[in-house]
């Protein structure tokens, strides 16, 4: 046997046991992988095992992320804290080893993989941003970014719809230290793929602009690696290399076949596999010269101290861009940001501009965004109608990549998992647009960034039946509450200037989750506040209009309905009833206030409440209770202008006010 080949036999040997003794897994892709692993990790991969955090290491990403048992080998023989006991709980509670790879749950995890087709997705947000990152940092003599990404993708990767959106982009940007490996094994969970799968791989991806090396034997360690010498090679062009291998490998019995791609071999083909592999030790044994062989942590340190070399002299040329740097890595924020932030926001009080909430976002980002160089907007081919351009907008392209705006293109689902990518790289905060609508089709990516509590801000405009004539397929009714429902989501839904540059604010800053930002078509009106409630705006809900002693009736809103709740509250106030409005732009927000203030601004004692928004319905029960009133949407909209609309669907002062006084009297 091979020395190269014992190596490998090392992944195979972990993966079928660890698979086993979970009685669970995905044994397959591992054992067929595992000689491209061995290849790539042990003669290519700049990394750090001892710092899994080094600014400039290599990234590395398993699409297919079922295959989960390959990474964790990979770490484990690598030297990273990543034990055999980690191995033997593969799959348990609490265990660093989950099912699918899971970012922060152990070193050298670069990203949460499991959905197919989003690993992929993620690594072109990883290149795009070290390819961004390097054009405003890099200068003549002084390469300081200048790692890869390299990537492992199956099939159900390529027949994923996000794969063809985010290797289009990849091939235009022209992301030439993005290599990936594409598994050809022929096999998917319901057997042979020629039943459902006959794309011309090679054509497609060079018709992306991409590097193909097809026909690569993903068992030949010099195949592999002429494969990725070539890919490296070409630096204007991502690259993909084809590699036809046999799912299993080495299983006498299953190899080749869909039995062994989720599921445990078997302790009787386990053994079988031992024999023919040449494997002679135990269950979770790896002798002496295996590890001896995988240990990559003096290498890994003798390169990152290479690169501190390298950066020392960085910043003793330009000591200013090295600070800038450091900075931007660490994900710190600007220290004066927060100071001229909360000016911006007392300005535009003081302005009290009636202006859609979208233009208010814009006008956020003139002043947002140049105290901020780490971020790197965008949209989905929505920038005039999303207004995320800013004055000092530049785009990045393939032949000039210091830019800070990429135009993604119509690719929802493909913008919000590359900023995820970008995000978890390191060196930005990025934004992404579309209409509030088309959420549904990035959907699975921003539950993404919520599972790995990332800083993506999905900027999302066109938030109502306000939007008007283009009717109810461009009218969202349903995503509000999908949003709000979502674990570690913020979303913000702000009435006026004020509250939309609160919103971008509290966004910004924020480092233990995504945010969504929901911006209308329509003007809204400036409300009036004094320094108290713009300050209690970042707490999600607060009393925005109030009445004197104990309220009998409580309006709650958000959006362009607070002008609503503000004109119904007026009426009611006319005919003598005590009413109170709350602007509630954030219910995570103020769900995640103390008791406290939550009783002070919706007290207990006060059953009397109406919620007032133009979406889905359901959701306000939560904060009226099964007594109170909701005036909302229970269907899909109309085609029609807004004005119409408004009335048809029930959102007028008479509607409020019927309703106030048939709860009162």
């Amino acid at each position: 046997m091979s020395p190269r080949r014992e190596l490998a036999n090392a992944i195979r040997a972990l993966s079928m046991d660890a698979v086993q003794k979970a009685k669970s897994g995905h044994p397959g892709a591992p054992m067929g992988m595992a000689d491209i692993a061995e290849v790539l990790w042990r003669d290519y991969m700049n990394h750090n095992p001892v710092n899994p955090e080094w600014a400039d290491r290599d990234r590395f990403v398993l699409s297919n992320g079922h295959g989960s048992m390959l990474l964790y080998s990979l770490l484990h023989l690598s030297g990273y804290d990543v034990s055999i006991e980690d191995l033997k709980n593969f799959r348990q509670l609490h265990s660093k080893t989950a099912g699918h790879p899971e970012y922060g749950y152990a070193p050298g995890i670069e990203t949460t993989t499991g959905p197919l087709g989003q690993g992929i997705a993620n690594a072109v947000g990883f290149a795009a941003a070290e390819k961004a990152l390097a054009g405003q940092f890099n200068r003549e003599g002084h390469d300081i970014v200048d790692h890869y990404t390299y990537v492992f993708m199956g099939d159900g990767c390529m027949m994923e719809g996000i794969s063809h959106e985010s290797c289009s982009l990849a091939g235009t940007l022209g992301l030439g230290k993005l290599i990936a490996f594409y598994d050809d094994n022929g096999i998917s969970i319901d057997g042979e793929v020629e039943g459902w799968f006959t794309d011309d791989t090679v054509k497609r991806f060079e018709s992306y602009n991409w590097h193909v090396v097809p026909n690569v034997d993903g068992h030949d360690p010099e195949a592999i690696k002429a494969a990725i010498e070539a890919g490296r090679a070409e630096t204007d062009k991502p690259t993909l290399i084809c590699c036809k291998t046999v799912i299993g490998f080495g299983s006498p019995n299953k190899e080749g076949k869909e039995e062994c791609h989720g599921a445990p071999l078997g302790d009787d083909e386990i053994k079988l596999t031992r024999e023919r592999l040449g494997w002679n030790h135990g269950a979770f044994e790896v002798p002496a010269n295996v590890y001896e062989g995988w240990d990559a942590k003096k290498a890994g340190a003798a390169k990152e101290a290479d690169w501190n070399g390298k950066f020392e002299a960085y910043a003793a040329a330009h000591p200013q861009l090295a600070a800038e740097f450091k900075r931007r890595m660490s994900g710190e924020l600007p220290a004066d940001f927060s100071e001229k932030a909360d000016a911006y926001i007392r300005e535009c009080q003081e302005k009290s501009e009636k202006v859609a909430s979208r233009k208010a976002s814009q006008n956020t980002l003139n002043a947002y965004g140049p105290l901020l160089p780490e971020l790197l907007g965008g949209s989905a081919d929505l920038a005039g109608s999303n207004l995320t351009l800013w004055s000092g907008c530049k785009g990045v392209e393939k032949d000039d990549a210091a830019g800070n705006y990429l135009y993604y293109g119509v690719r929802e689902f493909g913008m919000s998992a590359m900023m995820n990518g970008i995000a978890l790289h390191g060196g930005f905060v990025p934004y992404g647009a579309t209409f509030l609508i088309f959420m549904e089709y990035a959907r699975n990516a921003v539950r993404m960034a919520a599972l790995m509590k990332q800083r993506s801000i999905f900027v999302y405009t066109h938030d109502s039946i306000g939007l008007g004539e283009d009717g109810p397929t461009h009218q969202p009714i349903e995503q509000l509450a999908n949003l709000r429902s979502t674990p570690n989501m913020n979303t913000w839904r702000p009435c006026d200037t004020v509250e939309s540059a609160v919103a971008w604010k509290y966004a910004i800053e924020r480092n233990d989750g995504p945010s969504a930002l929901v911006f209308s078509r329509q003007g809204l009106p400036c409300m009036a506040r004094d320094e108290e409630k713009i300050a209690n705006i970042t707490r999600g809900g607060y009393i925005l209009k109030d009445c004197a002693g104990t309220p009998e009736l409580i309006l709650i809103a958000t959006g362009s309905e607070i002008e609503l709740a503000m004109n119904a509250e007026a009426r009611l106030t006319e005919q003598g009833r005590k009413v109170r409005v709350v602007s509630m732009p954030s219910t995570e927000v103020f769900d995640a206030q103390d008791a406290e203030y939550k009783q002070q601004v919706l007290p207990l004692e006060v059953p009397a409440r109406i919620a007032i928004e133009a979406a889905h319905a359901d959701f306000w029960y939560k904060y009226v209770g099964l007594d109170g009133r909701i005036i909302g949407m229970t269907s899909f909209g109309e085609s029609a202008p807004a004005g119409d609309l408004f009335p048809f669907f029930g959102f007028t002062v008479e509607n409020i006010v019927a309703a106030a006084e048939d709860m009162l009297d």
